[in-house]
């Protein structure tokens, strides 16, 4: 890939925005398994050579934080906050709301890094994104029993009726697969840029 006429070589470490290396000419009808450590390095690269450190970081986040309201809007509105009485929803009202609060403020703070660029409201930024990475993974470890459990009864129509009728299911059920994926991958790679930035790696 040839960069843009107007794009400026600025000095990386060795083997800094080089391509990765997926296959060759001769095995493209071999599907190729990308684990997720090569799926954040990837990311990581592709942005990085195309952007700074810190605005590759800020795309990152506002992606991720995207999706992460979605599935805030879609939570709230199949009656996540009315299951807790109940205990039909998985997914503890406080931990959903801190998360979601923790990384807006983090976010916020980090517009005013790339503004400002200063390296105290880098590494606060990353501080905020400590606990909202921890709450996020209490959240999966949560929901994937959740999901699971979609599949069974999505083989047993009568059950899943039943559900249906007395509002059993829960609320966190029709979270997207794709999204929770989507929003977990840009989570990691915006913690590794927001780090790599407060190092002082990739320049600004």
């Amino acid at each position: 890939m040839t960069r843009p006429a107007t794009a400026t070589a600025r000095p990386r470490p060795d083997g800094w925005g080089r391509p990765a290396l997926l296959g060759t000419d001769t095995d493209t009808d071999t599907a190729v398994d990308i684990d997720i450590d090569t799926a954040v390095e990837l990311s990581t690269s592709t942005l990085t050579r195309e952007f700074p450190m810190d605005i590759a970081a800020l795309i990152t986040w506002v992606v991720t934080a995207l999706g992460g309201f979605y599935m805030l809007g879609t939570w709230i509105r199949r009656g996540g906050i009315r299951q807790q009485q109940s205990g039909t929803s998985r997914l503890p009202a406080p931990v959903v709301f801190a998360h979601f609060a923790l990384a807006a403020i983090g976010l916020v703070v980090w517009i005013i890094y790339v503004v400002a660029d200063k390296s105290a409201l880098a590494w606060t930024a990353f501080g905020l994104l400590l606990p909202v990475a921890l709450l996020g993974f209490v959240m999966l470890a949560r929901w994937i029993p959740v999901y699971r459990d979609r599949a069974a009864v999505a083989a047993t129509p009568a059950a899943a009726t039943a559900q249906g009728a007395d509002g059993s299911v829960p609320a966190e059920r029709h979270f997207p697969l794709p999204v929770v994926l989507a929003h977990g991958l840009f989570a990691v790679v915006t913690l590794v840029l927001v780090l790599l930035t407060a190092l002082g790696i990739g320049g600004s």
